[in-house]
């Protein structure tokens, strides 16, 4: 495994994108912030709120000091809002918890609102250059090619995958961390699902799937998610209607936004469950309080 470190290193200390949560002013807040806003969301789209969420809230204190709803309002168009409900808890948890200072232990952060296995090993790792395995969506691709030789790896994480993240770590702390953030972004850069750069890749000539001759995955059927016409679309609608306004909105502001009625009633009854809205009147709604 050994073999894959000295060569991926030096690519990432050449290429690695300028990005604020990785700067070494950067505050454990910053990378958690991030994070959150990164999961299925492209950086380019996280760039502009993740700053401005920084500059309006730059400790969890700041945030856990105003309502929820100004944390799905703030949230704008990244999608999946529950982040920002869960984010919003998490600050919060920090202040009542923490002394308002994000926790460097692994067991603590995972027991924050909001945070897997994923993310509290992504915090510990480039927030305190800590050991951890951190396995995102471009990580596993990453090692499913370069260690496994298959294109793709299976759709839920495996204790095997997780073995070889482990066996794949670099001993120095410090270097480990690093060696997490590189592969991540081989992944994000080169290493893409669906045009990898093998011709400019560092790890070419080690990489077990292109010295196989890039074998077609054959595993089963992977999604493709769809957006057009889905609830997903149509919540993103009516919550866009509400994060607007700045006080309650009467439905018939909502029955403007989307015009299939029982879809319509399906998506509001989901977000009132989901906490993202609350019903304040008769026929009127707004984001939480």
């Amino acid at each position: 495994m050994s073999r894959l470190h000295a060569p991926l290193l030096r690519w990432y200390d050449e290429n690695a994108r300028d990005l604020p949560w990785r700067a070494a002013s950067a505050t454990p807040w910053s990378v958690l912030v991030s994070e959150f806003m990164l999961q299925q969301t492209p950086v380019v789209r996280v760039l502009p709120v993740h700053a401005a969420w920084m500059e309006r809230w730059p400790t969890p204190a700041a945030l856990a000091a105003e309502p929820p709803g100004e944390a799905v309002r703030a949230w704008g168009r990244l999608g999946y809002p529950r982040r920002a409900l869960r984010l919003h808890a998490a600050a919060t948890a920090i202040v009542e918890q923490h002394d308002g200072e994000v926790p460097s232990d692994h067991a603590a952060l995972l027991a924050l609102p909001g945070i897997g296995e994923y993310t509290a090993a992504a915090i510990a790792a480039f927030a305190f250059g800590q050991r951890q395995v951190v396995l995102d969506t471009n990580v596993r691709r990453v090692f499913a090619r370069a260690a496994t030789g298959v294109e793709f790896p299976a759709a839920s994480l495996t204790r095997a995958e997780r073995e070889l993240g482990a066996a794949m770590l670099p001993e120095d702390e410090p270097t480990a961390a690093t060696w997490s953030v590189a592969v991540m972004e081989l992944g994000a850069l080169v290493c893409t699902a669906a045009s990898p750069a093998c011709d400019r890749c560092p790890l070419v000539e080690q990489c077990a799937w292109s010295l196989a001759g890039r074998p077609a995955y054959d595993g089963p059927p992977r999604k493709v998610q769809t957006w057009a016409g889905t609830d997903r679309q149509c919540r993103g609608r009516l919550l866009a209607v509400l994060r607007e306004a700045h006080e309650p909105v009467h439905r018939s502001a909502l029955e403007v936004a989307w015009n299939d009625v029982a879809q319509r009633d399906r998506s509001l009854a989901g977000l009132l469950a989901d906490g993202l809205a609350e019903q304040i009147g008769p026929d009127t709604f707004a984001l939480p309080g």
